[in-house]
């Protein structure tokens, strides 16, 4: 542990995380990362790990330190890929929106990503060549140009893909029947979004899901959390894009209405998925891990 601490340290400064987060490492991670590790050791082809978590539970700093931990322990090549990153372009929500529902024009919900081209990714990972990673650019809502994806040589030992409604199970039919939000009750009234989203999940998106050789869940105390949260990401967010043209990022009063199109999922998730998860991690309110309460 101590030769990699001077990457660790570097890695917290370039994340903006409190000096802590390094206890946080070498008490939760460092043992998640050598499971990874001894699972490799007995698999065929690139090694499929989930991470999911609500928005702003820290799953994507997760993904990018595994990365690392994996590299400097045994030298595993690895990347890590978010979900986000697969959401139809600003254009193709559009259309759906048309098509099917207004409230499918805003980036979030199943439904609103291009899981054929995650599916084709994936499996490109597992072959020897060069694939391009698609990038979603969060700031102008929409995909980034293709020359701005980043390009890996393939194979790699592991693949890490991070997402929000990762690993999910579709909801019942009497679950969809009451509007969890004012959002579903007020532009909502006939559930033809909500059972869009739904349908979704439980075909398309349990495909992907199967993908996955393991799962690991950071599980927030509640949905109450999750504004919080996000409102710390927007932050960073604009902080990035500061004087940048074109620029949506949202201020509090529009980060409500947006996250209440992740609140039913974001609740099914904390109430459902540590029962399926191989690994949870219990968060405390200030996203630090309280404890291991799965696998």
């Amino acid at each position: 542990m101590h030769s990699i601490r001077p990457v660790l340290a570097e890695f917290i400064k370039s994340e903006h995380l409190p000096d802590s987060y390094l206890q946080t490492v070498e008490q939760w991670y460092l043992p998640l990362a050598e499971e990874v590790l001894r699972h490799i050791s007995t698999h065929q082809g690139p090694f499929m790990l989930g991470i999911n978590g609500c928005q702003g539970s820290g799953k994507s700093t997760l993904a990018a330190l595994l990365v690392i931990l994996l590299r400097e322990l045994l030298g595993i090549r690895s990347i890590n890929l978010s979900l986000d990153d697969f959401y139809l372009s600003f254009e193709e929500r559009q259309t759906l929106s048309t098509a099917i529902h207004p409230l499918l024009a805003t980036r979030g919900v199943p439904g609103t990503h291009d899981i054929e081209l995650a599916m084709r990714t994936l499996d490109a990972l597992k072959k020897p060549g060069d694939v391009a990673i698609p990038r979603f650019d969060k700031a102008s809502d929409d995909r980034a140009p293709t020359e701005q994806w980043r390009v890996i040589t393939a194979p790699v030992d592991v693949v890490i893909l991070e997402g929000w409604c990762l690993g999910i199970a579709a909801q019942s039919e009497a679950e969809l029947q009451q509007p969890i939000n004012d959002l579903e009750r007020q532009e909502d009234k006939n559930r033809t979004w909500r059972s869009f989203v739904n349908q979704k999940l439980a075909t398309d998106y349990q495909e992907l899901f199967r993908q996955l050789d393991m799962l690991v869940m950071l599980k927030a105390p509640g949905f109450d959390n999750v504004l919080a949260w996000r409102l710390q990401q927007e932050e960073k967010l604009a902080a990035g894009n500061a004087g940048r043209k074109n620029n949506k990022i949202m201020n509090s009063t529009e980060l409500r209405r947006f996250i209440s199109h992740y609140e039913r999922l974001t609740r099914h998730a904390i109430d459902s998925l540590p029962a399926t998860a191989d690994i949870v991690f219990q968060l405390n309110a200030d996203q630090t891990v309280q404890a291991r309460i799965r696998g």
